[in-house]
């Protein structure tokens, strides 16, 4: 098992991780299936291992409705807390410790913010948010369900509500991020 996927499976288990649990949670929790196949797809070297896992995370598409495709940045300790009608543009780049929900889209606009949006480390993107654009996300960011957000955050913030609001928070993903991987963990990958 590699590095990344390793603290992939951490951000869900926590430091029980062996291969058991690695089989348990790829035949079992489809958030976590379509985060094993994601990272191989987006990691593969060699022809033959970009199309066996591209047509897995294809079949894995398919089932659970997400859609984030290979070529999507997202840091180490990435997190499907629940599964089902996820869409993240191709081009969108993730930090570490990212959560998201059922429901979210990370997308591009066109006109005055166009672009797409760059998320840092420790965020939680929960059910139904939406967020578009070419904005910037802090760090520790918590953004509620059902927020629309198509501005920058800055870090230790809450963004509630359509149109969003920011609200100045301390530690806003403490208990949302859980099992997160530290910044030594990731330096040592």
């Amino acid at each position: 098992m590699n590095n990344a996927v390793k603290e992939d499976l951490y951000r869900y288990e926590g430091a029980r991780t062996n291969a058991l649990t690695l089989v348990r949670y790829v035949l079992f929790t489809p958030g976590f299936r379509y985060v094993f196949f994601w990272r191989h797809a987006s990691m593969a070297k060699n022809i033959v291992s970009k199309i066996f896992y591209n047509v897995m995370l294809r079949i894995c598409m398919e089932t659970s409705g997400i859609q984030i495709p290979p070529s999507t940045r997202i840091g180490r300790g990435f997190r499907i807390v629940h599964f089902g009608n996820i869409v993240i543009n191709p081009e969108a780049v993730i930090g570490h410790n990212f959560n998201i929900s059922q429901g979210a889209l990370i997308g591009n606009a066109q006109g005055k913010r166009g672009g797409v949006p760059v998320i840092g480390n420790n965020v939680c993107v929960n059910a139904n948010a939406t967020i578009v654009g070419g904005c910037k996300i802090g760090d520790n960011v918590l953004i509620a369900p059902g927020a629309f957000v198509n501005f920058d955050v800055p870090s230790d913030s809450i963004v509630i509500g359509n149109p969003g609001k920011i609200i100045p928070s301390n530690r806003p993903t403490g208990k949302y991020i859980v099992y997160p991987l530290t910044v030594e963990t990731i330096s040592k990958s």
